[in-house]
């Protein structure tokens, strides 16, 4: 979810007005994609040009969309679990698993995205290799990206975390005198502007243009084929009771296009790494992702 990724139809001020055009606002049956019945997909950035390919590649197989857009990455979960949509495809298994245990729910991923590799950047050293001991490193403060960030140290040889740490970790569990550099978490959108003061920083996608940067410039980057990359797959999401559906699964296939694909890559700025895995895949992935949540919780 690391972009981060048509109008905007899904928004207070629209909803009654847009979700008349379902047959029946909050019925889980899933849609047919008829002309008259169209399969609303929630998505966050509709705007972005491969949606526009892959609603006209469904058409040209008789299956009709309607990409819903959402500015709030909280309402497209809700809005599938309400039955007001029919797919949403915004976010990756990390976050997907979080909502599911705090609501008590069973959305399920059906199909994979990609993955968008998480970059460390530095204005003053050319490798990692360069980094002083003792440096400081920037990364973002909330809790999906923080993890991740840490767990990109780590694979780095920049820290070390505690019993080789997860999608949960946080700066509590840096060994401190097995790591050559300390942290400062800061609010996301602030890890460019602090490339200005520390050795370097983890920028998430959707940031790296704001230092002035593009993803070339890492001098390390997460590996998007990893075991700890997975909980950050993007998926595509049902309810669990459709999660059969055979149009949901041509409209995968159709994503999967060359043509969607290359759409999908040019909108990352060239960081996206395609991944396929089965539906079968990512259920397990999650409720590994859930299971320690609830742990923790």
């Amino acid at each position: 979810m690391s972009r981060t990724h048509a109008s905007v139809v899904v928004l207070a001020a629209a909803a009654a007005l847009t979700l008349s055009a379902c047959a029946a606002p909050g019925d889980d049956t899933p849609a047919d994609g008829s002309d008259g019945d169209p399969i609303r997909i929630g998505v966050v950035g509709a705007g972005e040009p491969y949606w526009q390919t892959f609603e006209d590649a469904a058409e040209a197989e008789g299956i009709t969309v309607e990409i819903v857009n959402f500015s709030d990455y909280q309402l497209p979960n809700q809005g599938l679990t309400d039955g007001d949509l029919d797919l949403n495809q915004f976010q990756h298994l990390q976050f997907l698993a979080g909502y599911n245990v705090s609501s008590g729910s069973d959305l399920t991923p059906v199909g994979a995205t990609a993955v968008y590799p998480l970059g460390l950047y530095s204005l003053e050293h050319d490798s990692v290799e360069d980094i002083p001991d003792g440096g400081e490193v920037a990364i973002p403060n909330d809790d999906t990206n923080q993890a991740r960030a840490l767990l990109v140290l780590q694979d780095a040889g920049l820290l070390t975390l505690r019993d080789g740490g997860s999608s949960f970790s946080t700066p509590a569990d840096i060994v401190e005198d097995e790591s050559r550099v300390t942290v400062t978490p800061v609010d996301a959108a602030q890890t460019a502007l602090a490339l200005q003061d520390v050795d370097a920083s983890i920028i998430n996608n959707d940031f790296v243009g704001d230092a002035g940067l593009t993803a070339e410039d890492a001098i390390f980057s997460d590996d998007p084929d990893s075991a700890a990359a997975e909980p950050y797959i993007n998926v595509w999401v049902t309810r669990a009771e459709d999660a059969d559906d055979p149009t949901f699964a041509q409209l995968i296939d159709i994503f999967h296009t060359p043509e969607v694909e290359a759409g999908l890559i040019e909108a990352s700025g060239g960081t996206g790494v395609v991944k396929d895995n089965t539906a079968d895949e990512l259920q397990e992935i999650l409720t590994g992702i859930e299971d320690n949540l609830r742990e923790q919780g």
